[in-house]
C-alpha cells in the first residue's frame, strides 16, 4: 500500500550526496582535467564518486541479478565537457560516474554502456543535437541533464536493458521522443522530469506487432512535470504494471495517458489540468486495441473523462512508494521537476 507523505522531501533529502560529487567533480576538474577529463577513457588521479541518492520505484526492484540501480557506484568520477570526452566516458567498459558541464553537441543517439551515473554540474548541463540509447545495458543513471533539439529520441532505452533511473531532466524540442522504454526493457523508473512543450513525450513498446513485450516493460513515472507537452504520457503497449503517479498534466493537447494492446496501467494520484482526454484505454487509439487501466485518487480541473477498463496488477506487489495528495501536485512538481532543481 502507498503511504501519504511528502516524496519530494524523500527525494530532496536522497539528492544531498548528488550535489556534493558535484561541487567535488569539480573541484577534480580543475586540479586534475584540463580540458580532456577523459583522453583515454581514465579517471583523472584521485578521482572518487560521492554517495548519490538511491532509486525509487521499478529501478529499485532487485531483479535480473542486480540489487536495484546503483549506476556507477565504486568507480571513478570523471568530468567532461566536450563531445569526445563524452562519448569516451559512456563508452568505458566498468562504473563510473560522469559529470557533465556545460553544453555539449553529440549527434544520433550514443550508446552508454552499463554501470553508469551521467549527472549535470549545476543547472545548465545540456546534451544538444542527439541523446542517449541503451542495448543490452543495465544499472545506468541519468539525472540533471537538459536535452534540447534531439534529432532522435532524447533516450532511447531497448533491447533487454534494465534498472536504467532518468530523473530530474528538461526535454527540449527532440525530432521524435522524449523517452522510449521498448523492445522487452525493464525495471525503469522516471521521475521529477520536465517535459517543456515535448511532441511525443515518452513510448513503452514500439509496435503493436511487439508481443515479446509481454511480461516486461516494467515503469515508474512520477512526478513529472508535463507541461504543454502533446500527447505519450506515455502511450503504453503491453506493458504491466506501467505506474503513472504524482504527475501533473498541464494543457496537453492531445491526450494525457494511453493503455493499449492490452498493457496494464494504474494511474493515480495525479493532476490533470485542461487535458480533453487524460486517458485513453477501453476504446484503444489510433491503430492499437484495447488496453487496461485503473485509476484512483486523480484531481480533473477543466479536463475530460478519464476513461477505465479492467483490471491491473498492483505496482506495491513489487516495491513501495509514497505518494502526495493530487491536489498539492501542481505546487510541488513544478518547484521540484527538471534539471537544476535537485
Amino acid at each position: 500500500m502507498a503511504q501519504r507523505r511528502s516524496a519530494r522531501t524523500a527525494t530532496a533529502a536522497g539528492l544531498t550526496g548528488l550535489v556534493a560529487a558535484a561541487a567535488t567533480a569539480v573541484a577534480l576538474h580543475t586540479a586534475h582535467a584540463g580540458p580532456s577529463a577523459v583522453p583515454d577513457g581514465t579517471a583523472p588521479p584521485g578521482a572518487q564518486q560521492q554517495p548519490l541518492g538511491e532509486a525509487d520505484g521499478f529501478a529499485s526492484v532487485s531483479a535480473l541479478g542486480l540489487d536495484g540501480t546503483t549506476g556507477g557506484e565504486g568507480g571513478p568520477t570523471v568530468v567532461v565537457d566536450t563531445t569526445d570526452e563524452l562519448l569516451t566516458a559512456i563508452d568505458t567498459t566498468g562504473p563510473m560516474v560522469i559529470m557533465v558541464e556545460g553544453t555539449i553537441d553529440i549527434t544520433s543517439k550514443q550508446g552508454v554502456r552499463p554501470d553508469k551515473t551521467i549527472l549535470g554540474v549545476g543547472g545548465d548541463a545540456t546534451i544538444n543535437g542527439g541523446g542517449f540509447d541503451f542495448h543490452g545495458s543495465s544499472n545506468v543513471i541519468i539525472q540533471n541533464l537538459t536535452f534540447t533539439d534531439a534529432e532522435d529520441d532524447a533516450i532511447n532505452v531497448g533491447q533487454n536493458s534494465h534498472h536504467i533511473w532518468i530523473d530530474h531532466n528538461t526535454f527540449v524540442s527532440p525530432v521524435d521522443g522524449s523517452i522510449d522504454v521498448v523492445r522487452e526493457a525493464d525495471y525503469v523508473t522516471v521521475s521529477w522530469n520536465h517535459f517543456a512543450g515535448t511532441d511525443k513525450s515518452m513510448l513503452i513498446s514500439h509496435s503493436d506487432g511487439a508481443g515479446t513485450d509481454v511480461g516486461h516493460l516494467k515503469v515508474t513515472i512520477h512526478h513529472n512535470y508535463f507541461d504543454g507537452s502533446a500527447q505519450r504520457h506515455p502511450r503504453v503497449r503491453f506493458a504491466e504494471p506501467v505506474h503513472v503517479y504524482n504527475n501533473y498534466f498541464r494543457s496537453n493537447e492531445l491526450y494525457g495517458v494511453a493503455s493499449t494492446m492490452d498493457a496494464g496501467m494504474l494511474v493515480e494520484g495525479n493532476y490533470f489540468e485542461d487535458v480533453p482526454f487524460p486517458c485513453h484505454s477501453a476504446g484503444g487509439y489510433a491503430d492499437s486495441g484495447p488496453g487496461r487501466l485503473v485509476e484512483r485518487d486523480n484531481v480533473f480541473v477543466n479536463s475530460g473523462t478519464c476513461e477505465t477498463a479492467g483490471a491491473v496488477a498492483e505496482p506495491g506487489e513489487y516495491y513501495s512508494y509514497t505518494m502526495d495528495e493530487a491536489a498539492s501536485v501542481p505546487t510541488i512538481v513544478p518547484a521540484g521537476a527538471g534539471a537544476g532543481k535537485l
